[in-house]
């Protein structure tokens, strides 16, 4: 195996960081690389600016001409939204590349395309995905994960770097994009472990307000503390840096964004995403920050409702719960006695004699995961009955007298 360094570099400052002057562009204006470019001119470096969108809303100037920007420039950096505009931008830019220039990459791309523009032929490549969003950026707070194959490509980066937070050195451009991604699922896993939390606490009748309080106490504190402003009951934005047109703060980063990372990561990992289906839609929209993601309304009762009847089932030993919760066609599927078994609905009361288990006082039943995805549904349930444990697995429709269990496959645990 591979020995992957990820070593952190030491924020000093040196002569030569007080004195090289180089004149940056930065490639692309949106929340990030508006901040960026921010960050870096009120240091008194020698910024210039150009955006796709031909917006130009950071306060540096720009020019409409990414070649005229490239052409003034030592170091370039990008700050484009994925893999194929990195692309798209360094061929429009390569033949007005100065031949002593330096390509910095802070966009977040998959493994592979971080390898092959570190393999493209021109200027010295730095791969450098940033941890942090626009707060971070104009704190200088931002963690940084730099890879160069040209040492002097990466002393020449590092004062420019370290201009935005504290720079960690990583063996190659395809591992410093693997761990950018690897975070951001930390990160989309937290906001749906926090979004469980919120609904918890809705469900119990809890106040918002005392609910952050709490929770800022614990493993989810510091998401809690940075997302506060979108978590407390005011409209996510979806502007600039500031406020959105509404008042409400505007998103720092958004949920759109982190979803392409996800597919990102899901593709080069070819490993299931958990919290991917927390970022897919919902009523706040891809534009919204990613704390949105965390107050996406409960599941619809009416979706619940066919569990709650199969649990009732289960509780009462009667078998009309259970046709009330499945459709009639559908199957129940699963091991048992070490034989497969495919259960028709008839069959599968037929197993029920009408009253309650002699130990019911000490069964339980559990809705671990509910995801709804339009007109169907999954879902997966944990019953305790006595000395077994069954995990059950069910496939939801909505049909046209209400939402039902199409099919249900569980395992037997003893």
């Amino acid at each position: 195996m591979r020995d992957l360094r990820l070593s952190q570099v030491p924020r000093c400052t040196t002569v030569a960081d007080m004195t090289a002057q180089h004149t940056i562009a930065v490639l692309g204006l949106g929340r990030m690389g508006t901040a960026v470019a921010t960050r870096l001119a009120g240091q008194d470096r020698d910024v210039i600016g150009w955006t796709r969108s031909g917006r130009t809303p950071a306060p540096v100037p720009t020019t409409t001409d990414p070649g005229e920007a490239v052409a003034k420039a030592d170091v370039v950096l990008l700050a484009l939204f994925d893999g194929p505009a990195c692309r798209q931008v360094l061929d429009a830019v390569r033949d007005s590349l100065r031949p002593d220039a330096i390509v910095l990459n802070t966009s977040t791309v998959a493994p592979a395309e971080a390898a092959e523009l570190a393999r493209r032929p021109g200027p010295p490549y730095v791969h450098a995905p940033v941890l942090g969003s626009v707060p971070a950026v104009e704190a200088g707070a931002l963690q940084i994960l730099a890879a160069a194959d040209d040492e002097d490509a990466f002393e020449r980066a590092h004062p420019v770097l370290a201009a935005l937070g504290t720079v960690r050195r990583v063996d190659d451009a395809s591992t410093a994009a693997a761990l950018k991604l690897v975070a951001n699922s930390g990160l989309a896993g937290a906001l749906t472990a926090l979004r469980d939390a919120l609904r918890q606490a809705d469900a119990l009748g809890l106040a918002r307000a005392q609910v952050l309080d709490v929770l800022e106490l614990g493993q989810l504190g510091a998401l809690v503390t940075r997302k506060r402003p979108f978590l407390d009951g005011r409209a996510a934005g979806s502007g600039g840096a500031g406020t959105s047109g509404s008042g409400a703060p505007a998103a720092h980063f958004t949920i759109g964004a982190l979803a392409k990372d996800m597919t990102l990561l899901a593709a080069a990992s070819h490993t299931p995403l958990r919290a991917g289906p927390a970022l897919d839609g919902g009523p706040a929209g891809p534009e919204a920050d990613i704390a949105a993601a965390a107050t996406v309304p409960a599941v619809p009762d009416a979706v619940l409702e066919p569990l709650r009847a199969y649990i009732r089932g289960h509780a009462t030993g009667d078998p009309g719960h259970f046709r009330a919760a499945f459709l009639p066609t559908a199957r129940i599927e699963g091991i048992r006695d070490g034989v497969f078994v495919s259960w028709s609905l008839d069959d599968y009361c037929a197993l029920f004699p009408g009253g309650p288990a002699p130990d019911e006082p000490s069964r339980s039943r559990r809705v671990d995961t509910v995801d709804a995805h339009g007109t169907v549904a999954t879902a997966t349930m944990t019953l305790r009955h006595g000395a077994d444990t069954f995990t059950d697995v069910f496939l939801l429709v909505r049909a046209t007298d209400g939402w039902r269990i199409a099919n249900k496959a569980y395992h037997r645990h003893s």
